[in-house]
């Protein structure tokens, strides 16, 4: 694998979460570094030294609510 996804979003209590996408990987931080350090720290539990991927692609998706 040369390349793995994550999505973060806020969490409504606070911080953010991170799933990736086709891994069961999920982590948590409270500051958007702590996410991007929880993730790279997920990712190398996760995987075999051999097997790590070579590029990790944040996505982080913002839900915002507009009265009219």
């Amino acid at each position: 694998m040369k390349e793995l996804f994550f999505i973060v979003e806020e969490s409504p209590d606070g911080g953010y979460t991170a799933r990736a996408l086709g891994e069961s990987i999920f982590t948590e931080g409270e500051t958007i570094e702590e996410i991007k350090e929880a993730i790279k720290d997920a990712v190398r539990c996760h995987f075999e030294p051999d097997n790590v991927p070579k590029i990790i692609r944040i996505h982080f998706v913002k839900e915002e609510v507009v009265a009219l």
